[in-house]
């Protein structure tokens, strides 16, 4: 096989591929096994069908397609590879040449991974960020726990109030007439949460055990569904259950409860090393984030849109089974958000396009820094994986292996050692600016 690549402009070019005649007969024996089983020709059983008679009575050329089918994919990798090239998009293919006796020829439009021409990213400066916790953080954090290990009572008495999880049917219409994912029974909605349409949460709010109530809402005018924008809804709303959290009391009981310490103040004293140890790593994050957003916006890149298409349906795919963890999907959380799915892509656009960038220049330094992954690193993951998920370490490496994730590994390890050979070529500035947020869980 011959391939050859030629650059057309930017980070697309044609890669140019002759087959032998050897492997297009080879191609076409494999398309008449296949499609032989499937023929019916009076005085054969099916599937025994001599090759000439097939020929003869269908054509060599009903095999053609076929044939293509079964050879294009595994010579399009040989070219690739040849050509020492790295696809980011689905080529372009344009077959010139497939007949019987004679060599497959086609070209291939590829956009390919994009050059990219490091700037300075040896002596950037970084910001010290500083990790330590005060009381009022500690606090805020112990407020989280009450919050986390509250129970959830049903009240018999009185009405819902913001906070509460309130137990719905719901049905929703539009000039009475229901509309898609406008019903649901027994929806547990946890009151101003701002997951549902604007003002039907507030209208929930006073309502009790067993009443009924039309809520009536607005759809926003930028809806993703544009048959119901701007319209007015209906829902008809019941609620089944009220129930409250009630939070624990702060005593010597509650640090029995959540921890092995034995008083409030032993389990304080504890929470504060925690929380410490999370802002010295979130702190650390802040400046790998920092030095590699500095090494990048010191590189030329031009990037294709489809590397930054393809980042975003990564994105929607992570946000999506986050969703799902929480008992929802992207369906309802566009038809509740008021967004189109076009809509939530947009918004991540920006992010992914700084992934791709971010990722390209890390995978660049390595390169020029020579930086690898050592069997022993890479064993050392796999030990941490296993231990992880509770199975030898055998058969962690053989489910990465058998699906290609064993490269994947390798390459984000050498992303890790990159980012951190950066930090240890960098040179500390002034602190960072003091942010007045709570420690995030």
């Amino acid at each position: 096989m011959k391939a050859t690549w030629e650059k057309i402009e930017k980070n697309l070019g044609v890669l140019d591929v002759e087959v032998e005649a050897d492997r297009v007969a080879a191609a076409l024996d494999k398309a008449f096994n296949k499609v032989v089983k499937k023929v019916n020709v009076p005085g054969f059983r099916k599937g025994k069908v001599p090759r000439s008679i097939f020929e003869t009575r269908y054509g060599v050329e009903s095999l053609y397609q076929d044939a293509i089918d079964i050879l294009l994919p595994e010579v399009y990798g040989e070219a690739v590879e040849q050509a020492e090239i790295f696809p980011v998009d689905r080529p372009e293919i344009d077959i010139e040449q497939f007949s019987k006796g004679e060599a497959f020829k086609f070209k291939a439009k590829v956009i390919v991974k994009p050059e990219v021409k490091l700037g300075d990213y040896k002596g950037i400066e970084v910001a010290a960020v500083a990790a330590e916790v005060s009381d009022e953080e500690l606090s805020q954090e112990l407020e989280r726990l009450q919050e986390r290990h509250a129970e959830l009572a049903v009240i018999d008495e009185g009405t819902a109030a913001s906070g509460d999880i309130a137990v719905i049917d719901f049905d929703g219409s539009v000039d009475g007439v229901p509309f898609e994912g406008g019903q649901a029974e027994r929806y547990s909605l946890e009151l101003g949460s701002n997951t549902f349409i604007p003002g039907f949460e507030e209208q929930v709010i006073g309502m009790g055990t067993g009443d009924f109530k039309d809520v009536e809402v607005t759809f926003p005018e930028t809806y993703h569904a544009e048959e119901l924008a701007n319209k007015k809804a209906v829902f008809k709303v019941k609620v089944h259950e009220i129930k409250r959290k009630q939070l624990p009391e702060l005593d010597d009981e509650f640090a029995k409860d959540v921890s092995e310490f034995d008083t409030l103040d032993e389990y304080k004293e504890d929470l504060k090393k925690q929380l410490l140890n999370r802002k010295e790593q979130e702190a650390q994050g802040v400046r790998e984030n920092e030095v590699v957003e500095k090494a990048a916006a010191n590189a030329e890149i031009e990037i294709p849109e489809a590397m930054v298409q393809s980042e975003v349906q990564n994105m929607m795919r992570d946000f999506d089974n986050r969703l799902r963890q929480q008992g929802m999907n992207l369906e309802m959380f566009l038809s509740f958000s008021g967004q189109s799915q076009a809509d939530l892509e947009g918004q991540m656009k920006d992010d992914a396009m700084k992934r791709v960038r971010n990722n390209l220049v890390l995978e660049q330094i390595g390169k020029e820094e020579k930086l690898e992954a050592t069997e022993e690193e890479i064993n050392q993951e796999l030990s941490n994986m296993a231990e992880q998920y509770k199975r030898p370490v055998d058969e962690i490496r053989n489910i990465l292996a058998s699906n290609g994730s064993l490269d994947s590994l390798r390459e984000e390890l050498v992303l890790r050692k990159t980012i951190d050979f950066l930090l240890e070529n960098s040179v500390e500035g002034a602190p960072a600016a003091k942010e007045e947020t709570a420690t995030e869980e």
